[in-house]
Protein backbone atom coordinates (compact mmCIF):
# COMPACT_ATOMS: atom_id res chain seq x y z
CA UNK A 1 0.00 0.00 0.00
CA UNK A 2 1.00 3.61 -0.57
CA UNK A 3 -0.33 6.89 0.82
CA UNK A 4 -1.81 9.55 -1.45
CA UNK A 5 -2.65 13.21 -0.80
CA UNK A 6 -5.73 14.97 -2.10
CA UNK A 7 -6.49 18.69 -2.11
CA UNK A 8 -10.19 19.17 -2.78
CA UNK A 9 -11.81 22.56 -3.28
CA UNK A 10 -15.49 23.44 -3.28
CA UNK A 11 -15.91 25.77 -6.26
CA UNK A 12 -19.10 27.30 -4.90
CA UNK A 13 -18.03 28.23 -1.34
CA UNK A 14 -14.25 28.32 -1.67
CA UNK A 15 -13.97 25.68 1.05
CA UNK A 16 -11.06 23.30 0.80
CA UNK A 17 -9.76 20.19 2.48
CA UNK A 18 -6.59 18.15 2.55
CA UNK A 19 -7.07 14.40 2.71
CA UNK A 20 -4.81 11.37 2.79
CA UNK A 21 -5.78 7.86 1.81
CA UNK A 22 -4.09 4.52 1.29
CA UNK A 23 -4.22 2.80 -2.06
CA UNK A 24 -2.32 0.31 -4.15
CA UNK A 25 1.32 1.04 -5.01
CA UNK A 26 0.47 1.02 -8.72
CA UNK A 27 -2.48 3.44 -8.47
CA UNK A 28 -0.81 5.99 -10.78
CA UNK A 29 -0.47 3.36 -13.50
CA UNK A 30 -4.28 3.49 -13.79
CA UNK A 31 -6.46 5.98 -15.65
CA UNK A 32 -7.25 9.37 -14.05
CA UNK A 33 -10.90 8.36 -13.56
CA UNK A 34 -9.89 5.17 -11.70
CA UNK A 35 -7.55 7.20 -9.48
CA UNK A 36 -10.43 9.57 -8.61
CA UNK A 37 -12.65 6.53 -7.96
CA UNK A 38 -10.10 5.16 -5.46
CA UNK A 39 -10.28 8.44 -3.51
CA UNK A 40 -14.07 8.69 -3.72
CA UNK A 41 -14.37 5.11 -2.42
CA UNK A 42 -12.25 6.24 0.55
CA UNK A 43 -14.54 9.27 1.10
CA UNK A 44 -17.65 7.09 0.96
CA UNK A 45 -16.29 4.57 3.47
CA UNK A 46 -14.15 6.72 5.78
CA UNK A 47 -14.90 10.44 5.51
CA UNK A 48 -18.71 10.22 5.17
CA UNK A 49 -19.51 6.67 6.34
CA UNK A 50 -23.08 7.45 7.37
CA UNK A 51 -24.01 8.89 4.00
CA UNK A 52 -23.74 7.26 0.59
CA UNK A 53 -22.06 9.63 -1.84
CA UNK A 54 -22.16 9.75 -5.58
CA UNK A 55 -20.12 11.91 -7.89
CA UNK A 56 -19.90 13.05 -11.47
CA UNK A 57 -16.57 13.69 -13.18
CA UNK A 58 -16.59 16.35 -15.90
CA UNK A 59 -12.85 16.17 -16.62
CA UNK A 60 -9.83 14.30 -15.25
CA UNK A 61 -6.23 14.71 -16.39
CA UNK A 62 -3.03 12.97 -15.32
CA UNK A 63 0.35 14.68 -15.45
CA UNK A 64 2.82 11.79 -15.55
CA UNK A 65 5.89 13.94 -15.03
CA UNK A 66 4.59 15.42 -11.77
CA UNK A 67 2.44 12.42 -10.79
CA UNK A 68 -0.67 14.53 -10.27
CA UNK A 69 -4.27 13.95 -11.26
CA UNK A 70 -6.51 17.01 -11.57
CA UNK A 71 -10.26 16.41 -11.71
CA UNK A 72 -13.39 18.56 -11.81
CA UNK A 73 -16.93 17.47 -11.19
CA UNK A 74 -19.82 17.38 -8.74
CA UNK A 75 -20.15 15.65 -5.39
CA UNK A 76 -23.69 14.37 -4.97
CA UNK A 77 -25.14 14.03 -1.49
CA UNK A 78 -28.81 13.09 -1.59
CA UNK A 79 -29.99 15.84 0.79
CA UNK A 80 -28.13 18.71 -0.98
CA UNK A 81 -27.87 20.08 -4.51
CA UNK A 82 -24.75 18.82 -6.36
CA UNK A 83 -21.57 20.44 -5.02
CA UNK A 84 -19.04 21.46 -7.71
CA UNK A 85 -15.43 20.59 -6.89
CA UNK A 86 -11.89 20.56 -8.19
CA UNK A 87 -9.31 18.15 -6.79
CA UNK A 88 -5.65 17.30 -7.16
CA UNK A 89 -4.36 13.85 -6.18
CA UNK A 90 -0.69 12.92 -5.87
CA UNK A 91 1.49 10.38 -4.10
CA UNK A 92 2.17 11.55 -0.54
CA UNK A 93 4.84 14.23 -0.69
CA UNK A 94 4.32 14.88 -4.40
CA UNK A 95 7.22 14.62 -6.81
Amino acid sequence: MATYSVRMMDAETGGEGLYRFDGPEDLFARTPVKIVKAFMDHVDKNELPHEHIEYEINAAFKNGEHKTVTAMGHLILHHLPPIPFMMMISPNGGS
